[in-house]
């Protein structure tokens, strides 16, 4: 009797419920498991990625033919730079730094540089019949010549077979004044300006750079540069293309420097008609 209690309680209600089908056969289970990884791995990735591009949108590849960009080079425009040291001998030219020194009548103008006006680093002085206008600031008429200018203008004109009717006198009290970078190329000097510049007294040093092309916007990181040490009784000629090409300037000394006055013989053309300064 009490086998068979047991064996009811074991086949009844203490019998625990059937398993799914997947529960019950694990095996079968696990056999399909492993066999889709074979088949995932028995494909090649070719085939694999044929697999996954069937189910993107297709694209069409259309080839673009490249744009070519021609530049023209500019035509080549000739530059002159002449330098004449001992232009005038240096006893005589010692004579002359005295003379301009003591009886032109140097003022210190004021300059404007992005609207902003400060004290030019220097003092000026202009000759000429007719007023000279750079950077903002006009030199009004002086046709009163000091004979010795007046000189050594004709002694230019004489050497060099330009003629001149305007100088530009700059007095570089110390190694303090300077000019800063610019080119003469003004309208009232033409297209092609002559400057012929007479230095006395201390040397200093004429840097020359040449001007970006329009593509570098201005970029003078790696233009040509010169420098040429500018003594006393030195002439320097600058013609050509010069002034449309390249900028120069007198910079500031580290070193103790006496004075220097510095002469630019130019030719000033009239006011065309109509036009302004």
């Amino acid at each position: 009797m009490e086998d068979k209690r047991r064996r009811a309680r074991v086949q009844g209600a203490w019998a625990a419920p059937a398993k799914s089908q997947a529960t019950a056969q694990p095996g079968k289970n696990l056999q399909g498991l492993a066999a889709a990884a074979r088949s995932r791995l028995s494909q090649t990735p070719g085939q694999a990625w044929k697999n996954k591009e069937q189910q993107l949108p297709e694209r069409a590849f259309v080839f673009q033919e490249p744009q070519l960009v021609v530049r023209t080079a500019p035509e080549p425009r000739v530059i002159e730079v002449r330098l004449y040291p001992g232009f005038v001998d240096l006893k005589e030219a010692d004579w002359i730094l005295e003379r301009l020194c003591r009886d032109v009548p140097w003022k210190q103008r004021m300059g404007i540089r992005e609207d902003i006006t400060y004290p030019q680093p220097r003092l000026t002085a202009w000759y000429g019949e007719l007023p000279y206008t750079y950077s903002r600031i006009t030199m009004e008429p002086n046709p009163h010549w000091h004979p010795v200018l007046c000189t050594l203008k004709s002694r230019v004109e004489e050497n060099t077979g330009h003629t001149f009717n305007s100088l530009l006198c700059n007095l570089y009290r110390d190694e303090k004044d300077s000019v800063d970078w610019h080119s003469d190329d003004e309208p009232s000097l033409g297209s092609c300006p002559v400057i012929a510049s007479l230095s006395f007294g201390a040397t200093r040093t004429f840097e020359m750079r040449k001007k970006p092309p329009p593509e570098e916007n201005g970029d003078y990181t790696y233009v040509e540069r010169v420098k040429i040490p500018l003594d006393h009784g030195t002439l320097l000629i600058m013609e050509g293309a010069t002034q449309a090409d390249w900028q120069h300037r007198v910079p500031k000394e580290y070193h103790s420097r006496e004075r220097r006055v510095n002469l630019t013989f130019r030719t000033i053309y009239p006011e065309p008609r109509g036009a302004a300064w």
